[in-house]
């Protein structure tokens, strides 16, 4: 047995009764967590915490203090009753129960104790919660012959968010410290779902879908459409940047600028993802923790929903896209309270109509406004006071569902983010050139006002060459010779010419709000022989293929005709064939 393994392990069992029971329907967040739940693996969406206990604090005081916030928050004694196969559309509060905590005693602790307890904690993600019957963390206590040294656990997203760990670890920190707590003022996750029903509440909700379906319907249906993208979920590795000279550089343009260091942040990395992708908007999803009331400001409760940014970045400089961001930035979060079921509802409709796949290929996480400890939570390394003036390291591959995740820990007094990119986009190299590009853009911003045409020059990141198959349709990157093979591979292999039809003369000014696209819509030639099909049929079976094509688009008009043309030149040979049918496919669902 290794020296680092624990000499013994046994498990307490930890009763509490004292509050009340309570029953009614979720929370909009909790019903946008549960779904990804039952839908994702458990470590990808299980979060968890490491905390550290005070020197000279006794087992007993670390579990009454744990048995305490059992008591304390009705989010702790919640389960949520479903039916196998039904998500679950209730919480049930109990007044009494019991949870476990694993106790780990060691001779000697390794030589990093705190990525050990790290390493526990993100091992206890693996197991799924069961929502109708678990407690909702799975603890572990790391003694040092017989001393404690860490709490270590994993949470359920259905009832804990980073904001919630961040209060439940400050208030465990008190009990220990012999302090009494104050009345809980925050709302509980039941007092939440009864304002969320009010006819305010609603009228919150669906203009948060309005917002959303107006980004939707317009923006890039990915921003990473191009060679190379494909599959739903990707094998990422994690590059982590932490930077004195990237924590300088973003005071002194936040001072040049007057904006808040958050701001100016999210601003550089939108620009330098908008021009690695060639994209005229940075469209990203922006988890926020929904805690800027102050009513839920401390509330322990999974309030953490998207906000989606769209932020148009065809501006003349950094200062003018500064400018705008602020503004974009509080109508995302504005907007990201939402029913998840209803939202995903409109999502369907929406991409339907278009001929898109919404793809939550970009995200930023920015929780480097709440408590220093929680990048222990998210990045795996706690965060220090010292740090070198650049470093970049490498860890270990996580399965994401996205192109691009960046997580920001903190940015005072040093920036310390983690990269996850896609390696299909990104080789290793390109990736750190990534970052690296976004401090030299800091820097360059810090000094002075920034051209956003010379961002090439100034970062060394270069926008994507995509090539002359490609070209921009209904404000989204496609390529029509990809859309043929993906609508002929959905058909199982019938003959597929597709055209992207120009909504202007060449040389001359663009409509209104189509500027930068090369064309209006796409039109699909498909020689069905004698089949039965219809338009309709060739649009559900392309949509049912999107998923892991982002480059793909519906064309917004199907022509079939009986046979492929015969002669060499195919492309306008197919539109002299014979039509049987033609029509947009939207009309309605096969």
């Amino acid at each position: 047995m290794s020296r680092h393994q624990p000499r013994s392990t046994h498990t307490v069992t930890v009763a509490y009764a004292g509050g009340e029971a309570r029953r009614g329907p979720v929370t909009m967040g909790q019903a946008n967590m549960i779904r990804c739940m039952l839908r994702d693996e458990p470590e990808h969406i299980n979060i968890h915490d490491v905390w550290p206990v005070p020197d000279g604090t006794g087992t007993e005081a670390v579990i009454e203090a744990l048995r305490a916030l059992a008591v304390r928050h009705e989010a702790l004694r919640t389960t949520f009753p479903h039916g196998p196969g039904s998500a679950p559309d209730e919480q049930v509060v109990a007044p009494a129960g019991a949870f476990t905590v694993t106790v780990l005693d060691h001779d000697e602790l390794p030589g990093r104790p705190a990525a050990y307890a790290e390493s526990l904690a993100r091992g206890a993600r693996i197991e799924r919660f069961r929502l109708d019957r678990d407690f909702p963390l799975r603890i572990s206590l790391v003694t040092l012959a017989g001393a404690p040294a860490y709490v270590t656990m994993a949470a359920s997203h259905a009832v804990t968010d980073v904001g919630a760990l961040a209060v439940l670890k400050e208030e465990w920190l008190s009990l220990l410290a012999g302090d009494a707590l104050p009345p809980v003022a925050s709302l509980t996750p039941l007092d939440l779902a009864t304002e969320e029903a009010t006819p305010a509440g609603l009228r919150k909700s669906g203009a948060s879908l309005r917002y959303w379906e107006g980004i939707i319907r317009t923006g890039p249906q990915a921003m990473f459409a191009e060679p190379g993208a494909e599959g739903t979920e990707v094998a990422t590795p994690r590059l982590t940047l932490r930077s004195r000279r990237a924590a300088r550089a973003l005071a002194l343009a936040a001072e040049r600028t007057g904006s808040p260091s958050a701001t100016v942040l999210l601003t550089a990395w939108c620009a330098l993802v908008a021009h690695r992708t060639g994209q005229p908007a940075c469209v990203a999803a922006v988890p926020t923790s929904n805690r800027y009331h102050p009513r839920l400001a401390r509330s322990v409760n999974t309030l953490s929903q998207d906000a989606l940014l769209a932020l148009d970045v065809r501006v003349p400089s950094f200062d003018a896209l500064l400018r705008k961001a602020w503004g974009a930035a509080l109508n995302a979060y504005r907007h990201s309270q939402f029913d998840a079921v209803a939202l995903w509802e409109m999502i369907g409709r929406a991409t339907f109509d278009r001929g898109s796949q919404f793809a939550r290929d970009v995200v930023l996480n920015d929780v480097s406004s709440l408590p220093d400890t929680v990048a222990t939570v998210t990045s795996g390394t706690p965060d220090d006071t010292t740090g070198p003036d650049l470093e970049l390291s490498w860890g270990p591959d996580q399965v994401l569902p996205t192109r691009v995740l960046t997580f920001v820990y903190a940015t005072d007094p040093l920036v310390h983010l983690s990269l996850w990119a896609d390696p299909a986009l990104f080789k290793r190299d390109e990736a750190e050139g990534f970052l690296t590009g976004l401090v030299r853009l800091l820097e360059a911003v810090g000094a002075a006002d920034v051209p956003l045409a010379s961002l090439s020059g100034v970062t060394g990141v270069h926008p994507v060459e995509r090539g002359p198959r490609w070209c921009r349709v209904d404000g989204s990157w496609t390529s029509p010779p990809l859309v043929a093979e993906a609508l002929s591979e959905a058909l199982e292999g019938l003959p597929v010419h597709v055209t992207a039809d120009a909504p202007y003369e060449s040389g001359s000014t663009p409509p209104e709000g189509a500027a930068g696209d090369l064309a209006a819509h796409l039109t699909a030639y498909i020689a069905a022989g004698d089949t039965p099909l219809t338009p309709a049929g060739a649009h559900t079976a392309l949509m049912d293929a999107l998923p892991g094509r982002p480059g793909v688009l519906a064309p917004r008009r199907y022509v079939i005709v009986q046979d492929p043309p015969a002669e060499a030149d195919r492309s306008s040979a197919w539109l002299r064939q014979q039509i049987l049918s033609e029509g947009t496919g939207r009309d309605r669902r096969m």
